[in-house]
């Protein structure tokens, strides 16, 4: 009975190796695929033979174990599933980047033409401004100063009322130039002095300045000349000379107006003197 129940698994396996070994003729050698079959053959026959024998030996039946084939082939299964679901959030992903940047180029290309307009309706600005600027006066022709004192300062004195600093400077630079010796040539001094200190050129307003208060005359004016002068010399970094010019102010113009003895205290706390 045991003889029986062996003899069908090793019929089987006869069987089953049959169709290789007919299909390989006895004169034909053998290739390298024929070859390894025949090997797998042998190794069947092999393990037939042990289970044939070990059931002859022990008279009990032979458990033979199967291969962990389910096992493999369930953790593949799981590695695949693995594998697609990876596949399927990548795919999302690059459907995401994909939409990011087809958004990202027609935004571009929107803000590209937006530029372009910017750049035509400036352009178009700028010629409409150019086209709206009135061209420049024609150069009048300068007139020669004036040859009496009492007019070349009256001219220049109008200047400076108008608020035309340019024109006042250079009058009265000339009338000094030309009538420094005339009794208004201390006054152009003090007005030549405040418009330079006016376009901090402190070298010259102090150079004016001395002019115009040399003698301490006793005018409107001459106050209002110490304090520019004190403010020349403390532009020109001299503090110590500034605050020597503070006291002759104390002291020569006393009866100075409230808002200039103000204007002076502030320059003297800038020079800070004692």
């Amino acid at each position: 009975m045991n003889s029986t129940r062996y003899l069908l698994p090793l019929t089987l396996a006869l069987t089953l190796a049959a169709p290789a070994f007919a299909q390989v003729p006895l004169d034909q050698p053998l290739d390298e695929r024929s070859a390894a079959r025949l090997d797998r053959m042998e190794k069947a026959m092999k393990e037939i033979r042990a289970i044939v024998f070990q059931g002859r030996e022990t008279g009990q039946p032979v458990v033979v174990q199967p291969a962990q084939t389910d096992a493999q082939i369930n953790g593949l299964t799981d590695r695949l599933n693995d594998l697609d679901r990876t596949l399927a959030r990548l795919n999302g992903e690059i459907e995401v980047i994909r939409h990011d940047l087809d958004q990202g180029r027609q935004e571009n290309g929107e803000l590209r033409s937006d530029n372009q307009t910017l750049r035509q309706q400036i352009l178009a600005l700028d010629q409409a401004v150019k086209a709206l600027t009135p061209p420049p006066p024609p150069p009048v022709a300068s007139l020669p100063p004036p040859a009496d004192p009492v007019a070349a300062y009256a001219a220049a004195k109008d200047s400076y009322d108008a608020g035309d600093t340019a024109a006042a400077e250079a009058g009265f630079k000339d009338y000094l130039a030309r009538f420094g010796d005339q009794p208004k040539a201390p006054e152009a001094g003090y007005y030549l002095g405040h418009l330079l200190l006016g376009r901090t050129a402190y070298a010259d307003a102090a150079t004016a300045d001395i002019g115009a208060i040399r003698g301490w005359p006793q005018t409107r004016w001459a106050p209002e000349a110490v304090l520019d002068l004190s403010r020349a010399l403390y532009g020109l970094g001299k503090p110590a000379d500034a605050c020597q010019a503070l006291g002759a102010l104390a002291r020569r113009y006393p009866a100075a107006s409230p808002s200039l003895k103000t204007r002076a205290a502030e320059v003297r706390v800038q020079a800070q003197c004692g």
